[in-house]
């Protein structure tokens, strides 16, 4: 365990946790929503600090990022705990099982990130942003060792701690899950507010790139993926948005999206945002192509490979691609 950041203390022992937008006060023995930020005596303790649940060589492209150094691999570990509760949660065994925990050193963390011609390090799986003190720690040796770090994450971070971290971190891709409160309320027990802030934050300062998983019936009307895409336009048209498909998981049984759902939805997002992207689905064009002269810049059909770009522009008409390689 290690003294968390971001927290007040309180006379009556109780602490006051300011890591999130739940702000939760919590009484001696207690956890907060997250369940790894633990009072003890008056002071509040990270319980995930150091602890490992998941970690694999991943491609980029998995996070997904895929204007972040398209075909390349990236070491990715993950912990447990997250301060959000989606009914759906893709990742439900890793983020609420603490058991099958294991330790890796900083040095060890390095090797890892350095073998198999990997980036750096992508801190997945479950939400980083709860291991806020081990990520900000390791994030600036990774850094240090020349390589990359990455964040997958649901956004749900105060602004202040955002931004302290923010410096160390390459590229973020964050979970934009519906443009709609009451779904953040009632399916994630969150709000929207502030992942809209923090993209916009995020934005100014690294790669950022949006996920929304698409939920038959929830969050999959024309109407909202086009709110949801203007929004993002608002901050910049050229960040990419990825349509991923839902999967019966964890208290979601419904089906899974119609591949109909997201191709339309797709449709009424490029009116407004340069790259928009179909996730989970096999067969389906992923490639990347110029937004002005739709010249092929990423053929990702058989692997991933680079071909319409040059100095960071389009190779037929110049335009200049949000793209880092």
């Amino acid at each position: 365990m290690k003294e968390a950041m971001y927290y007040k203390k309180k006379e009556n022992g109780e602490v006051y946790c300011v890591l999130c937008p739940h702000y939760c006060k919590i009484e001696e023995g207690k956890v907060g929503k997250c369940r790894v930020r633990k009072n003890i005596d008056g002071t509040l303790y990270s319980l995930n600090y150091g602890k490992i649940t998941s970690y694999a060589y991943d491609p980029i492209e998995k996070k997904p990022l895929y204007h972040f150094y398209p075909g390349n691999n990236i070491f990715s570990i993950g912990s447990f705990g997250c301060n959000l509760a989606c009914e759906f949660c893709q990742n439900w065994e890793i983020v609420y099982k603490e058991d099958l925990t294991m330790t890796i050193s900083d040095e060890d963390i390095i090797s890892l990130a350095k073998a198999k011609n990997s980036l750096g390090v992508a801190f997945t799986y479950n939400e980083p942003s709860v291991q806020y003190e081990y990520i900000l720690d390791v994030s600036k040796r990774v850094r240090d060792a020349g390589l990359k770090n990455v964040m997958v994450t649901n956004g749900y971070i105060n602004q202040e701690p955002l931004e302290e971290i923010l410096p160390y971190i390459d590229a973020m891709n964050i979970d934009l899950k519906a443009m709609d409160d009451f779904f953040y309320k009632h399916l994630c027990k969150g709000r929207l507010d502030p992942v809209l802030r923090t993209i916009e934050v995020a934005a100014k300062q690294t790669h950022v790139e949006v996920t929304t998983m698409v939920i038959d019936y929830e969050n999959s009307s024309l109407e909202e993926i086009k709110a949801l895409a203007k929004r993002i336009n608002h901050i910049d048209r050229s960040i990419p948005l990825h349509l991923s498909r839902y999967f019966p998981a964890y208290k979601m049984k419904q089906p899974p999206t119609k591949i109909e759902t997201l191709v339309e939805g797709q449709k009424v997002a490029r009116e407004y945002l340069d790259y928009v992207y179909i996730g989970n689905v096999w067969g389906i064009d992923n490639n990347t192509y110029c937004p002005k002269c739709h010249n092929k810049l990423v053929d990702r059909n058989k692997g991933v490979n680079i071909v319409g770009i040059e100095d960071g522009k389009c190779k037929k008409c110049q335009y200049n691609i949000n793209i880092k390689y």
